[in-house]
């Protein structure tokens, strides 16, 4: 029963307290401006595909008002006339055309400006946090992609460790989505949960602390995860959860190194809560 409400706080506290009103009347602008830059982007897709279709008219275009420029040097075999109306023809066909793909560009523009601008208001609607996700990810999908999980894993870690946290947590959820199956997962929850804890968010770490040991109990660092946990419940100022993590490590992970922690710790907030007796000596 003790696991069990020990795993029901990692995984229930976080979150953010956002007033409900300003939180629903924020919600229903970005979802406006989703529905906007939805429509944009349909448009923009139509515009491209009808691109896409002009441009190899206008390459046949030209090939023909080339092979009609080479009749003129056959001049004497057909009529100059003939001539002069195919080529008047094809130049009409062609000059329409290029009418229709630089209407299509111009369009083309005025959205992808239109959706950069729409893209900077959700953004600043989030906050400078989105901001910074956001150039995160871009960070992210600039990176060259392991094709396995072990070596996707060490990129994302690597990152974490040379201090770019929010790209490393692009690359942990990623690989948690790609290999859903994998047992690795549990190693990227762990390492997902680092990357807040070095930020002091306490209640996102112990969601993914939580993740580890409620549902990969037997990743390597499931008995650290116990560990990080109590730290974090320590921080919030749960000192009975704190303990609880503590004794939870002790008992279902006796011979690792972490527990040997756990014990020093326990030790330590026993010492700390035996009364002091009287006449000893300080």
């Amino acid at each position: 029963m003790r696991r069990l409400v020990l795993f029901a706080l990692l995984v229930a506290l976080p979150g953010c307290f956002y007033p409900a009103d300003r939180g629903r009347a924020l919600e229903a602008k970005v979802d406006r401006l989703g529905t906007d830059s939805a429509q944009m982007q349909t448009e923009l897709k139509e515009a491209r595909a009808q691109l896409a279709i002009v441009l190899p008219k206008i390459d046949e275009k030209v090939a023909e008002v080339t092979k009609a420029l080479d009749g003129l040097d056959t001049a004497a075999r057909r009529k100059d006339a003939d001539i002069g109306i195919q080529l008047q023809k094809t130049m009409e066909d062609l000059s329409q055309l290029r009418g229709q793909v630089e209407t299509y560009l111009h369009k083309i523009t005025e959205l992808e400006t239109a959706l950069g601008a729409q893209d900077q208001k959700l953004l600043a609607m989030q906050g400078a946090a989105a901001v910074k996700e956001a150039e995160a990810k871009k960070k992210a999908e600039e990176l060259q992609r392991p094709t396995n999980p072990k070596d996707f894993l060490a990129l994302a870690q690597e990152r974490a460790k040379a201090g770019e946290l929010l790209v490393a947590r692009q690359l942990f959820t990623e690989l948690m989505k790609k290999w859903s199956k994998d047992a690795l997962v549990g190693e990227a929850h762990y390492g997902l949960g680092e990357t807040y804890f070095s930020e002091s968010k306490c209640r996102e770490a112990l969601f993914e602390y939580g993740k580890v040991v409620q549902d990969h109990p037997k990743t390597p660092s499931a008995p650290d995860a116990y560990l990080r946990s109590s730290e974090c419940f320590a921080q919030l100022k749960m000192k009975d959860e704190s303990r609880m993590a503590l004794e939870e490590l002790v008992k279902s992970y006796p011979k690792s190194g972490a527990a040997k922690t756990a014990k020093d710790r326990i030790a330590e907030l026993d010492k700390a809560k035996t009364p002091a007796k009287k006449g000893a000596k300080k």
